[in-house]
């Protein structure tokens, strides 16, 4: 037979045991992320009446219908998995507008210093296709995580910038924001002007 003192004892041991595992229940834990699982890439060739063509990734979407009239050669490319969209703005060098376009082009990037953790700047240079410009990759909780522009320094103009459809997020975005990132060094690589 047990006596009052002992079933006092097994009755604190048990409500003692019972405490520790609400205590463990109750741990916080770090936030986590889904798993994405990125397809394998594959790239098709976008040529158009525009002079200009590039290599876009398969699994995107190209649109070109966001003001035909006013800039036929503007497009952006979807990436609807990942609720992200490239802009692409085309435009004609008129006479002794370059700089002013690279200006532009650059303050627009540097609007991202405020909240950029870090900026990488890659110069880029394709002399067989006559390309040149700059890459700007942006760290930390930014709007734009890349943008660039090329060049022919004479003729064409092109501006990219890479949104997403979301709060950003740098944990969280970084895995896709490297995947897009390659597609985006990609057409700018392949960039080639079309002169018609």
């Amino acid at each position: 037979m047990i006596s009052v003192k002992n079933s006092f004892l097994v009755a604190f041991v048990i409500l003692l045991i019972g405490a520790c595992a609400d205590d463990l229940a109750q741990t916080p834990r770090p936030k986590g992320f889904m798993r994405i699982d990125f397809p394998e890439k594959a790239y098709l060739k976008h040529e158009s009446s525009c002079p200009y063509s590039f290599e876009f990734p398969l699994r995107s979407l190209i649109d070109t219908n966001l003001n035909r009239l006013q800039n036929p050669c503007w497009l952006n490319i979807y990436y609807p998995q990942y609720g992200a969209t490239m802009h692409f703005t085309y435009t004609s060098i008129k006479r002794d507008s370059l700089f002013q376009y690279i200006e532009d082009a650059r303050n627009l990037a540097m609007k991202h210093t405020v909240r950029a953790d870090n900026i990488n700047e890659r110069y880029y240079e394709n002399i067989e296709h006559n390309v040149y410009g700059i890459a700007y990759e942006f760290e930390g909780n930014v709007a734009s995580n890349f943008q660039f522009f090329m060049t022919d320094s004479n003729r064409h103009f092109v501006r990219g910038s890479l949104y997403f459809n979301m709060r950003p997020n740098p944990d969280s975005l970084s895995p896709v924001i490297d995947y897009i990132s390659k597609d985006m060094y990609r057409l700018i690589e392949t960039l080639e002007w079309q002169d018609k």
